[in-house]
């Protein structure tokens, strides 16, 4: 496995993240459309997303 990829954002826009930014989330466990929230930070090459969480929304 890379270890990387990409989050798409509500904006449009990819944000690339590493599997040492996951919180409590193994980067094998992931899939493709899994609702996330983080935080963005600047990294070597431009931003990228840190502090990855589970974003599991539960129904009202």
């Amino acid at each position: 496995d890379r270890g990387y990829g990409f989050i798409a954002t509500e904006d449009g826009k990819d944000v690339f993240f590493h599997q040492t930014g996951l919180q409590g989330l193994s980067f094998d466990s992931l899939k493709e459309g899994q609702p996330v929230e983080f935080e963005t930070e600047e990294g070597p090459k431009g931003p990228r997303a840190a502090n990855i969480r589970s974003s599991e929304k539960t129904a009202d």
